[in-house]
């Protein structure tokens, strides 16, 4: 299994950006999909995930983050989706996706296949 991330770039604060996570080799409509972040000298932290039965969807608790990301699926494309909006220089960091079987999950440790992470830039 196979993972894609992209539309990560450079954005001006309060601009948007949407990632995209594309999967292959596997089937996704039954992974768990979800997404993290790194900034620079920080740990990873979880931003959203969704399921892959009931397509609920699960956002992080921090006040940063809140209300600003959205997670979106499509199984006819095998894509996973982050919306980003009114982006701020602190939401500067690499995105990852991440599937699992039997997610979803609010910590990185038990995905089974991630992407190699895309950039994300948001100058003031």
């Amino acid at each position: 299994v196979q993972l894609q991330a992209s539309g990560g770039g450079l954005v001006q604060a309060g601009g948007s950006l949407r990632l995209s996570c594309a999967v292959s080799g596997g089937t996704f409509s039954s992974y768990a999909m979800a997404w993290f972040r790194q900034a620079p000298g920080k740990e990873r932290e979880f931003v959203a995930a969704i399921s892959w039965a009931t397509r609920d969807t699960y956002y992080t608790t921090s006040r940063s983050m809140k209300g600003r990301f959205t997670i979106s699926r499509d199984n006819t494309k095998n894509t996973a989706y982050l919306e980003m909006n009114r982006l701020k220089p602190d939401d500067t960091a690499v995105y990852s996706c991440a599937a699992d079987s039997r997610g979803p999950y609010y910590y990185s440790g038990p995905y089974q296949y991630w992407g190699q992470g895309t950039q994300v830039t948001v100058s003031s």
